[in-house]
């Protein structure tokens, strides 16, 4: 028997509602990725790309369909249910790094852990922040970090709890070329260890073409 996909998407529509008029951005989408698997998705600007990832992450919902992750069906779920589910099992790496400005890296990422009460919340910290190259930079804030070392704590702290899902919303659109390549060659050393499903959205199709094992476009809502 072939296993069930780990994520898989049926005829999911999302309309947003501005007034009285609708706005379809999604409009059927039918998608099914295995365990491990790293998908880049693709599409012009507007053409839903950040909406499917939130609706994968559980930050949205659709207007219909079905969205299965690991055997539940999260379209169905709401509020706390949903938040508790989002926390423990997809890690979400945003393209403004999106860290809080008056915690360390260490803080940043052990902080989380802490309000969760995971045990040996800073060792843990301490463990990926080497993991992603910054031991040396673990007690600087932010504003003292570069662009690529801030994406790094960034990825550390979506790293917490070992999530299924890694979900990337153009994480180095706004790094220079040197640093883009060397976090292209961490996230993909990354997926090979942790063997997590990684859905990434970009616009740079060497990008996609260097790092994902699948490309899917998004155009018109399909």
């Amino acid at each position: 028997m072939t296993a069930a996909p780990l994520l898989a998407l049926d005829r999911v529509r999302k309309v947003y509602r501005r007034e009285a008029e609708q706005v379809p951005v999604l409009d059927g989408v039918s998608l099914e990725i295995p365990d491990g698997e790293f998908v880049a998705l693709m599409g012009p600007s507007g053409s839903g790309k950040t909406t499917l990832l939130n609706l994968i992450g559980g930050i949205d919902q659709p207007t219909s369909g079905d969205i299965v992750v690991a055997g539940t069906n999260i379209a169905r779920m709401k509020g706390n249910e949903l938040a508790r589910w989002r926390s423990a099992t997809i890690g979400y790496i945003f393209q403004l790094y999106n860290l809080v400005p008056v915690l360390t890296a260490y803080e940043n990422v052990a902080v989380p852990m802490e309000i969760r009460g995971t045990p040996n919340a800073g060792a843990r910290a301490r463990a990926l922040l080497e993991e992603v190259g910054l031991t040396g930079r673990a007690h600087h804030y932010p504003s003292q970090l570069s662009g690529g070392e801030q994406q790094r704590v960034a990825l550390a702290r979506a790293l917490v709890l070992e999530p299924a899902v890694l979900l990337f919303d153009e994480p180095l659109s706004n790094l220079d070329a040197q640093l883009r390549n060397e976090m292209r060659s961490e996230i993909k050393r990354l997926h090979q260890r942790l063997g997590a499903t990684i859905i990434y959205v970009t616009h740079d199709q060497t990008e996609a073409m260097t790092l994902a094992d699948r490309i899917c476009v998004l155009q018109g809502g399909h």
